[in-house]
């Protein structure tokens, strides 16, 4: 019997052996877009602060360093609008991941409970849900559409993975005030808030949930997840942070410490080190507009349409009038390009692909070039 039960979904990326196969078949080589590590170097400041902290012979501990939690503070009040946050209402993890994979467990959720997420959206959400026992549930933005009874939990993902969809300030707003009368938790997966690329977002920074004018001044049954592994290319590092409600920060910094779960001292000197310096973020955020802006233009002249509401993010979410997502991947792996099925991401993911901008200027000039040679698909 499979520890989890059977409840679980094969694992998505599996899927796509065949199609990476035919594309590192071509001439020139794969482009991989698909996955979206990132491949630029991790910065300077990152790697000296590791370096320093590499004697290293005792515990860390659960909680993280003075230095760590201050720069967290800091950080969401320099880059997030969140003024004043105490410092026992931040907790490093070991990247965000595990958190978005284990919270409806920490939290207590099982058989009976429901939790919503986007409709298009990671897949870790869903799988979340099911090793609690708890019930997944899509949905759109509005909550008034939402199911009223047995909510426990609701995930958001703004800028969303994979649309590039960005919730505004009522949007997140009407979502607190929706969660707040029924006693439920609310998570935001706030991964890829530092990379903006259109109005207003782009003058006003991408809203957090902690922001006041979302929470009202309260932190109340409010959580915020946030990885480094975007802003600074600290991917390898497994380095992310939990923020919010100081009852439920303290609860889940209890269970990690029964389970052992602490970041490694060196890491945690690093990931300070990183939030305290503004100037790699902005060179990395220019890295990946470049980028960008020469994929928007290439992958036009293939005939594939952009999603018109994506404005932040990582990728390009992208269809080809009414093909399916699998054709789409089918026809971009025999130019050699590798891209991820909309339908990895949901029902609601079907006739898209997903398409990264963490490829080298390279990988990307070759992959531009191979979307220039005309439409995809008759």
């Amino acid at each position: 019997m499979p520890l989890h039960g059977g409840a679980l979904p094969d694992f998505p990326w599996d899927a796509l052996g065949p199609a990476k196969v035919r594309a590192a078949a071509h001439p020139g080589g794969i482009v991989d877009l698909s996955v979206g590590t990132p491949v630029d170097p991790t910065p300077a400041v990152a790697r000296d602060a590791l370096r320093a902290a590499a004697d290293a012979p005792g515990y860390p501990t659960t909680v993280g360093t003075l230095t760590l939690r201050e720069a967290v503070v800091g950080w969401f009040a320099r880059r997030r609008a969140v003024p004043g946050l105490p410092l026992s209402a931040v907790l490093p993890t070991i990247g965000s991941k595990e958190m978005v994979a284990l919270l409806p467990a920490l939290l207590g959720l099982g058989p009976g409970d429901v939790v919503l997420h986007p409709r298009a959206a990671y897949p870790t959400y869903d799988v979340g849900a099911r090793l609690a026992g708890a019930t997944p549930a899509p949905v759109g933005p509005d909550p008034a559409d939402w199911p009223a009874r047995g909510v426990r939990l609701v995930w958001l993902n703004s800028p969303g993975n994979p649309d590039g969809h960005v919730l505004g300030v009522e949007q997140l707003r009407a979502v607190v005030t929706w969660a707040r009368e029924r006693g439920a938790v609310v998570a935001s997966d706030e991964c890829y808030a530092e990379l903006p690329w259109v109005a207003p977002w782009t003058d006003q920074g991408v809203p957090s949930l902690l922001d006041p004018r979302v929470s009202g001044g309260s932190l109340e049954n409010l959580l915020v997840l946030y990885s480094l592994s975007k802003q600074s290319n600290l991917a390898g590092y497994r380095a992310a942070l939990l923020a919010g409600d100081p009852s439920l920060v303290g609860q889940l910094t209890e269970i990690r410490k029964h389970a052992g779960m602490m970041m490694p001292a060196p890491v945690q000197a690093a990931m300070a080190a990183a939030l305290a310096d503004d100037t790699h973020v902005e060179t990395q955020r220019e890295r990946y507009r470049a980028r960008r802006e020469v994929l928007l233009g290439a992958v036009a002249r293939a005939g594939l349409e952009p999603d018109p509401d994506s404005a932040a993010g990582l990728y390009l979410w992208l269809r080809h009038g009414a093909a399916g997502s699998w054709e789409i991947v089918d026809a971009l792996a025999h130019r050699g390009v590798l891209v991820a099925p909309g339908s990895f991401y949901g029902h609601a993911g079907e006739g898209y692909v997903r398409l990264a901008l963490t490829a080298s200027d390279e990988r990307v000039a070759a992959a531009a070039g191979r979307l220039a040679d005309g439409p995809l698909l008759a």
